[in-house]
């Protein structure tokens, strides 16, 4: 459209030559738009509306009228420069659409960058994943539940009664878990709570798939043992299976050679004449007398090697051995972390029955009637044992799959027999079993001394194999308590023992308070008598009227609720001997090496690589002692700090490494800094071990491997 053409369209729009030039064009789009500003100034001038299809005559005659008022100045609304009507060059902006997008993508500058920042990703990821698999290929394993707690071992029927009848029971077990937390530990053990007639306290188990009812039941051990998980802990139980009661259902459809159970049990011809027994050899009991006894029903005699209302199992039979791989499995799928495997040694007997040797080979073979008279080549380890037992251990790992659900193994050895065949139950290298056999030779020592402690210690780390984890216990059912039989005084220093040496400790309820022997005569297992919660009526541990042992009389001031309060008691030490062992990574998992040892004092140090930062523990198992230790290792700072005592008063004092004074009883545990730590030194090479080896960066904050 030309200049004149738009003006006499717009009517009284107005325009100047001064705008554009004669014969030039305006803009299409402009025009557009002054087209449609048009009815809107109409409008504005007299209210008469022009649709754009039929001019109004009212319009009309209103514009002559004002064609002859005076002239305004007329503004032109259309730009001067005709390249300013070009629409301006497109940047980049905020939610623009994809087709913007990528038309700026394409360019150098945006794709040079978005490479760059590509590949830099892609490098930083690399680097992230070899740097964790760098990580991962230089930590040391971690160690598993079973390692880095220590384990509280429970009697059932002597921890607390929660239905008044004197008996103790599952349910007083889940009301009493927080004091196990207290405790810092995260391992219950509980002894053995199957169905049985309880001739031998619960280890002659007549159904292994039910809870006794003295106990409880099975929706009470569920109960239990979600309550146990749910605080975080772990929950290990005995399994026997050595041997059942007389009352269990396979032994009697034995006795009766009904089918596949006829030959469940280890059956021989014997003769009856009258009162007396012509028994197949000489072998013996474990509680005297003979390990044969004659059955009316079948009519031959059984072989028991504990009581004779325990019959044991005929592990030869292949379905025996399948049934104890069921009972696993349930107790497994159950949810239970661990068994420990009681009475293993006893699986097999030899089948040729010769008659044992004499111990005293002069003594009348007919006289022979207790177990320590024999030596029990044919009744026990035989070839095959360790076999079975690590077909036990192939069925826990079917259930060892999930992360963090480790199934713990435990089994009893040759405590009081070679060294060498209870580190058999380690297995091998290549071929797992027990991932420990308890140590009792703690539990097993007659005297108490700086010398026969450090003989205990050093007998088990000297033959353990390499790698393998240690452990250590002090208490158990079938052991009088460490009161009874070291004395008061020496109660807390045996717990720093039982707690800063490397391994997994194992206390025995009670021991974390010195509880004590009964003292009456007629009570017969006075080792486990009941717990002691507070100072009311029963020890608190019954609301009844009496409890299944008699309370020791002690109760009043050895209970967990007023030793709470103290900050001198032997409960207030054990849980900061718990804190320092969970805290402290040389105690956790480090070195440990001997420095002394005499008739009164024990002296080791636990040290990790890297780390500068020493423990060195000076335990009086004897009477009062002076002794320098600067002179033992010179290299030793001339002072350090009493990181513990077994008299709270002395916690934080320094003392002098050449004169270091304890009094009977008493323990210490010191803190100091070194360069030189003694496991790099060769003159204690001999003396120093590691089980799971671990160096400390500083730099990084970890745990690494190749030292």
């Amino acid at each position: 459209m030309r200049l004149d053409q738009a003006c006499q369209y717009a009517g009284s729009l107005p325009c100047c030559s001064e705008c554009l030039s004669p014969g030039q064009e305006i803009p299409s789009k402009m025009v557009d738009e002054e087209a449609k500003s048009l009815p809107m100034e109409l409008s504005e001038k007299g209210g008469v509306e022009n649709n754009g299809f039929v001019q109004n005559e009212a319009f009309d005659d209103k514009e002559t009228d004002t064609s002859s008022q005076e002239e305004t100045p007329k503004t032109c609304i259309i730009g001067v420069n005709p390249e300013a009507t070009e629409e301006p060059a497109l940047e980049p902006y905020a939610g623009m659409p994809k087709e913007v997008l990528l038309k700026f993508s394409s360019q150098a500058r945006y794709r040079v960058t978005r490479e760059i920042l590509f590949w830099l990703i892609i490098a930083a990821a690399v680097m992230l994943v070899c740097a964790t698999i760098a990580i991962i290929a230089l930590s040391p394993k971690c160690l598993d539940w079973w390692q880095a707690s220590p384990i509280y071992q429970i009697y059932p029927r002597s921890f607390k009664d929660s239905d008044m009848d004197g008996n103790g029971d599952l349910k007083g077990i889940q009301e009493k878990l927080d004091h196990i937390v207290n405790l810092n530990i995260k391992t219950v053990w509980i002894t053995s709570f199957y169905k049985s007639p309880l001739k031998d306290l619960g280890y002659g188990a007549e159904d292994f798939y039910d809870i006794d009812p003295m106990f409880g039941s099975m929706s009470d051990f569920e109960n239990l043992l979600a309550a146990i998980h749910d605080r975080g802990l772990k929950v290990i139980m005995d399994i026997i299976p050595n041997h059942t009661s007389d009352k269990h259902r396979w032994f009697q459809l034995s006795r009766n050679r009904t089918g596949k159970y006829t030959d469940y049990y280890i059956w021989q011809d014997c003769v009856q004449a009258g009162a007396v027994i012509a028994v197949p050899n000489n072998w013996v009991s474990v509680y005297g007398n003979s390990s044969w006894q004659f059955d009316d029903v079948r009519k031959q005699c059984y072989f028991h090697q504990f009581g004779k209302e325990q019959p044991d199992l005929n592990f030869r039979n292949l379905a025996v051995q399948q049934e104890i791989h069921d009972i696993i499995k349930f107790w497994l799928g159950k949810g239970v972390d661990g068994f420990s495997f009681v009475a293993v040694k006893f699986l097999l007997e030899a089948t040729h029955l010769r008659n044992e040797p004499q111990v005293n080979k002069s003594q009348n073979s007919e006289s022979i009637t207790a177990y320590s008279e024999l030596y029990h080549d044919y009744t026990t380890t035989q070839v095959g044992m360790h076999d079975i037992i690590r077909s036990f251990r192939q069925t826990m790992d079917q259930y060892s799959s999930e992360p963090g659900r480790y199934r713990f193994m435990g089994s009893d050895g040759d405590e009081k027999e070679d060294i060498g065949a209870t580190m058999m139950y380690y297995g091998t290298t290549f071929v797992q079993e027990a991932d420990f056999p308890f140590n009792f030779y703690l539990i097993n020592m007659k005297n108490l001394s700086g010398n026969s402690i450090f003989e205990a210690v050093n007998l088990w780390m000297k033959n353990m194999p390499k790698g393998k984890w240690p452990n250590w216990a002090v208490g158990s059912p079938n052991t009088a308590r460490i009161s009874s039989r070291f004395g008061k005084k020496y109660v807390s220093v045996i717990n720093m023992l039982l707690l800063t040496l490397p391994g997994t400790p194992i206390t025995y309820y009670g021991e974390e308070i010195g509880m004590e022997n009964i003292a009456s005569g007629n009570v017969t297992f006075p080792e486990k008598s009941p717990m002691q919660w507070d100072g009311q009526v029963n020890a608190g541990f019954t609301e009844g009227t009496s409890s299944w042992l008699p309370v020791n009389p002690d109760y009043q001031s050895v209970n967990v609720e007023v030793q709470m309060t103290w900050s001198n008691s032997t409960l207030s030490l054990y849980r900061e001997l718990t804190l320092l062992r969970n805290n402290e990574l040389p105690i956790h998992r480090g070195w440990m090496c001997y420095i002394w040892n005499d008739s009164n004092v024990f002296v080791y140090v636990r040290e990790l690589d890297g780390l500068d930062r020493v423990f060195m523990m000076v335990l009086n198992f004897g009477q009062e002692s002076t002794i320098d230790l600067k002179g033992i290792v010179p290299s030793l700072p001339s002072v350090a700090t009493i990181r513990l005592s077994t008299n709270f008063s002395n916690t934080g004092k320094a003392v002098n490494t050449n004169t270091i004074k304890t009094e009977a009883g008493e323990g210490l545990v010191l803190e100091y800094k070194t360069g030189k730590p003694v496991h790099t030194m060769e003159a204690f090479q001999d003396n120093c071990f590691v089980a799971e080896k671990a160096c400390y960066s500083s730099a990084f904050n970890l745990l690494y491997v190749n030292c």
